[in-house]
């Protein structure tokens, strides 16, 4: 882009927002309320829409097998703006979307505090955040100029004549005039209503436009202030003390209003200054510092906190009022294996990092996070309440009986609200990625990055000891089903003429032995009887014996007619039990070969090719040269020992 490019960027960037920009009058602003009916939109009204507009993707989950066995026949809402932020939580993000929903009904919610609560670094201060944000995207709004709470312009029309005004305009007028712009309104504009000035404003973070923020206080040196503002003491001398004049409305819930007041851990602060929020919610008002009338109010009051606090504050019955005007939601962590990967994924594209990463790592990572998160079930292991939470098919051993996620749900009580945090994993993740000799991190980096920082975490010797043994039990032993999958997949790939020998084979030897006839070697040119201990020992790595064996060849000859029939073209893979069979015996020749293939000393030629090949397949898997030659290693010390 060269220097033209950037200044034409500039100006028409500039030329853009000067058209959303306005300054006239209450006459001029009336005007446009009238050709747009975009006037007295309230702040829940107003989240609703941004959340909404963006776009809403209902998921019917009956159509999704994965999701069914997640969520049953539960309708599953998936909105645009939280897509690329939140995984996992789809629930919770249904509920904060339905209480705007109901708010922007003005209905009760809309008269109550928006609460958040669960463990940490589960995501309450994202939502949050996100939200804050949401509103700084968005357009400007109309105020009334010089007004330190930013109100909506047609609360300058007197009471007497707003039936008339809604009528015509086809809106709601609610709320009152601060007493900065009544003085105003009757000193300087000596009534005429019509004249006062009107300008867009827009939603800041930064410069408290309509986005306020209360954290925590020190108990000893609480200052209502802070949230409603406070007398200016310099001006005393100059006017009267009940004069609008010396008010300084520059408290959270007067930066806030028609936007966002948030609460930062909510419950640390003393109830005495909680009690704005009772008025700011049922009667949506505030105080006015000094001896001023109360100040109409419209805004969201979020709050978050943690589970303890919000334990210990609703415990005291003399917090009943404010309890009652709460909406709580509870954000506990996420569950789902698939979703949990998606945050580290995210994570680490936001990151500077640019190592190689191993197929499996994020996946082992999210297993540790899940099944410490997870409640221990009478019915199922751990490892198998994962899967199913994570919408896997799963088999009860033994039976054809499926486990029931609502029975396991119901068992848990209140899951995912207590474990390993993303927080944790990440700090893991980074150790990891920090140490990596080669700029590379795998599966076994992981294990060791996290068993480290288990070691190091502050918590009782209980907790780390349980945290290690999953590391070491669980995780380890489905590591090495997931890599000699991964290794079997490669080899059989690598070995593919060896699988179309060994079905070649089978099929002559089979078809001889249903047909009772001989078999032509190839070499001699005799005629051999079938081999029946070959047979044999391909039927038996899928548990087929005796008379089932019979069978099973008469079926894979005659499946093979009619494939031939049909046109269809006979390979290996064709039928998938004798695929599978094939497959299972090539591994038994993958554990006598596993050592051989890691240890360049002893590997002739023709082994030599086979191993490369095998690594080739490996790298189009994901692997690099380094992750590749370190799980190898680990696959033949570990996984087929004798």
């Amino acid at each position: 882009m060269g220097m033209t490019d950037f200044s034409m960027f500039i100006k028409k960037d500039r030329e853009e927002r000067q058209k959303q920009y306005f300054e006239g009058t209450l006459l001029e602003y009336l005007e446009i309320v009238k050709e747009q009916a975009q006037g007295a939109t309230l702040a829940h009204e107003r989240m609703h829409f941004l959340i909404v507009d963006p776009g809403v993707e209902v998921i019917k989950t009956e159509e999704n097998p994965r999701l069914r066995r997640i969520y049953a026949n539960d309708i599953l809402k998936r909105y645009k703006v939280f897509q690329e932020d939140f995984f996992g939580i789809e629930k919770v993000l249904m509920k904060i979307v339905r209480y705007f929903h109901s708010a922007a009904m003005r209905g009760e919610e809309s008269r109550q505090v928006l609460y958040l609560v669960g463990p940490v670094g589960a995501g309450k201060s994202s939502i949050v955040e996100s939200l804050k944000k949401l509103l700084e995207a968005s357009a400007p709004i109309y105020m009334i100029e010089g007004c330190p709470m930013r109100e909506e312009p047609l609360h300058l029309i007197p009471k007497h004549l707003r039936p008339v005004f809604e009528k015509e305009l086809h809106v709601k007028i609610e709320g009152d005039l601060c007493p900065v712009c009544r003085y105003r309104l009757k000193n300087e504009f000596h009534g005429e209503y019509e004249k006062f000035p009107i300008k867009t404003v827009d939603f800041s973070i930064r410069s408290r436009k309509g986005i306020g923020v209360v954290p925590p206080v020190d108990p000893n040196n609480q200052d209502t202030s802070v949230l409603i503002g406070s007398v200016d003491i310099s001006k005393m001398d100059l006017y009267p003390e009940d004069d609008p004049r010396v008010l300084a409305l520059n408290g959270a819930f007067n930066v806030g209003n028609r936007g966002i007041v948030e609460f930062i851990e909510v419950f640390k602060n003393d109830v005495e200054y909680l009690h704005t929020m009772i008025t700011a919610t049922q009667e949506k008002a505030i105080p006015s510092p000094g001896k001023g009338a109360m100040i109409y109010f419209d805004g969201i009051i979020l709050a978050h906190s943690n589970e303890a606090e919000w334990n210990k504050f609703r415990s005291d019955h003399t917090n009943e009022a404010i309890l009652d005007r709460i909406v709580k939601i509870e954000v506990p962590y996420c569950m789902e294996l698939t979703e949990e990967i998606k945050i580290y994924e995210k994570m680490l594209k936001r990151s500077n990092y640019k190592a190689h990463i191993a197929p499996h790592t994020l996946e082992i990572a999210s297993m540790f996070a899940i099944l410490t998160r997870i409640a221990p079930s009478s019915k199922v292991d751990p490892v198998t309440k994962l899967k199913i939470y994570n919408g896997e098919e799963v088999i009860e051993k033994g039976s054809t009986k499926r486990v029931d996620i609502m029975e396991l749900r119901e068992e848990a009580g209140r899951e995912g609200m207590t474990g390993i945090s993303t927080r944790f994993i990440m700090k893991a993740l980074d150790n990891a990625l920090s140490e990596s000799e080669y700029d590379c991190i795998h599966p076994l980096s992981m294990m060791e990055s996290i068993i480290h920082e288990v070691k190091e975490m502050t918590a009782s010797d209980d907790v780390k000891k349980k945290y290690l043994g999953f590391i070491q039990d669980a995780i380890k032993k489905e590591y090495h089903k997931i890599l000699e999958k991964e290794v079997t997949k490669a080899f059989i790939h690598g070995y593919r003429e060896q699988a179309e020998d060994l079905f070649n084979n089978y099929l002559d030897h089979a078809e001889a032995y249903v047909n009772r006839t001989k078999i032509k070697d190839h070499n001699t040119g005799e005629e051999l009887e079938p081999d029946e201990g070959f047979l044999k020992s391909i039927e038996e790595q899928l548990g087929i014996t005796g008379t089932a064996a019979k069978g099973f060849r008469q079926d894979v000859t005659s499946y093979m007619f009619a494939l031939l029939r049909n046109g269809g073209k006979i390979e290996y893979s064709c039928y998938e039990p004798l695929k599978e069979a094939i497959e299972k015996k090539l591994t038994a020749s993958v554990r006598e070969l596993s050592r051989v293939i890691t240890q360049t000393k002893v590997r002739d030629k023709d082994q030599n090719k086979k191993y490369n090949t095998m690594v080739e397949e490996m790298k189009r898997n994901g692997y690099c040269d380094c992750c590749c030659n370190v799980i190898l290693k680990y696959a033949a010390n570990n996984l087929w020992k004798d």
